[in-house]
């Protein structure tokens, strides 16, 4: 049994209210857990000590009998010092579409015709 952990998603329509949780990696997102080990409240202000609550002695007993949080959860982890995370690049992304290099370089030639003939 793969365990994960996870945000369970709570509170009303547009107040989201996050439930970090360790459940098996087959079970629905706000499914079965075996056992809530803190909170997210997206709502608070990112300088409110109440925004992340983690119980730090109980997600490490889960990571040591094989637990893997999830890429939200794996943040909160690393602010708090329990895990850490590796940084992630990837430069292709950052890179123009094929329409936007089309364009940039139809802009550019008709730039290069303007100069030559202005002079």
């Amino acid at each position: 049994m793969s365990l994960k952990i996870r945000l369970a998603r709570g509170g009303s329509k547009k107040r989201p209210h996050y439930t970090v949780v360790v459940a098996d990696a087959r079970s629905p997102r706000d499914g079965r857990f075996l056992e809530k080990l803190g909170s997210w409240n997206p709502m608070l202000a990112k300088d409110n000590e109440k925004r992340v609550e983690l119980n730090e002695e109980r997600i490490k007993h889960w990571i040591a009998n094989g637990a893997q949080p999830t890429d939200r959860v794996l943040r909160f982890l690393a602010e708090a010092g329990i895990a850490t995370r590796d940084t992630k690049s990837n430069p292709e992304k950052a890179k123009p579409g094929k329409k936007a290099t089309e364009r940039a370089a139809e802009k550019a030639q008709k730039a290069a015709d303007a100069a030559a003939a202005a002079e």
